[in-house]
């Protein structure tokens, strides 16, 4: 059970069955300890912040690309048998480098949905903004 206090007015009491409570230290901390095993069987880089993943990947070929996708599958088989399921309209993707290789980017798929492509994401106040590299410049 949670409530909220803003300026000595209390909302009243309601009963929240998923997320990290905001505020406290240990609520984010606990989290990650639940989750610390969300990454085994991937095999590209992956971060986690409070209730945050981002899965990195550097893709060059057919082969990295799979990899990616079944990174992603094996995400959600984490999340389907600890009941933390993904909020899929939340999962992006954005195509960072060089335009030579793949300048379209190639799509991924979470739960059957694709997932959107962005060029620019806010992330903990920092706007992360597409890169793309010219073969000239290389």
């Amino acid at each position: 059970m949670h409530r909220v206090c803003i300026n000595g007015v209390t909302s009243s009491w309601l009963e929240v069955l998923s997320g990290v409570p905001q505020g406290p230290v240990l609520g984010p901390i606990l989290f990650l300890i639940y989750i610390n095993d969300l990454d085994n069987g991937v095999k590209n880089w992956i971060l986690k912040f409070a209730d945050d993943t981002k899965i990195f990947s550097a893709v060059n070929n057919d082969s990295d690309n799979t990899v990616l996708q079944k990174d992603l599958d094996n995400l959600l088989m984490w999340a389907e048998e600890w009941q933390m399921m993904f909020n899929v309209l939340k999962c992006k993707v954005m195509h960072l480098g060089y335009s030579f290789y793949n300048p379209d980017g190639y799509s991924y798929y979470m739960d059957g949905k694709q997932l959107d492509t962005v060029e620019k994401e806010k992330d903990l106040r920092i706007i992360i903004t597409k890169v793309i590299i010219p073969i000239s410049a290389m």
